[in-house]
């Protein structure tokens, strides 16, 4: 397989986990997948709307969403006037957070679910106490580990 075929394929394989993930609409996060794939010098507004075969309005409207989201960022190059656009340094860093947002989510809701179990359900609390506890403290776990990492790309970002 060559490698522009691999790329594609690639785009659409992250765009669509990334639609799922980041709640980004399909053009979103295929422009998103793209720029991930390509080099740290970006691409040009045209280039992208050549690779995806979408129109200008479609791929300028998700280029600002993934701006205003900061996933992207676009830079100038001297004596240029296009701009050129590239994941937002430390991309990996937005992913984290929010996931870390939607884990703390998913907490609170098994916490309330164990608590009204055990006022409410004292007999099914019982049987379930185990399972119950058992995911909150994996989602206890996992965030805990995501914030260990979001502070080792902190010390990264510092040294660059």
């Amino acid at each position: 397989m060559e490698q522009s075929q691999q790329k594609q394929q690639l785009i659409e394989e992250v765009g669509v986990h990334l639609e799922e993930r980041a709640n980004l609409s399909p053009l979103a996060s295929r422009i998103y997948a793209l720029l991930i794939l390509s080099s740290h010098e970006g691409m040009s507004f045209e280039s992208i709307v050549s690779t995806m075969q979408a129109s200008k309005s479609s791929v300028s409207s998700n280029i600002n969403v993934l701006l205003q989201l900061s996933y992207i960022e676009y830079h100038t190059k001297p004596g240029d006037r296009k701009r050129y656009f590239r994941t937002s340094d430390f991309y990996i860093k937005n992913a984290l957070e929010q996931q870390s947002h939607l884990l703390e989510k998913g907490l609170k809701i098994v916490q309330k679910i164990n608590h009204f179990n055990e006022d409410h359900n004292p007999e099914k609390f019982k049987n379930e106490k185990t399972l119950g506890l058992l995911y909150e403290n994996h989602l206890n776990e996992q965030l805990q580990k995501i914030h260990q990492t979001l502070i080792e790309i902190e010390k990264l970002k510092k040294q660059a």
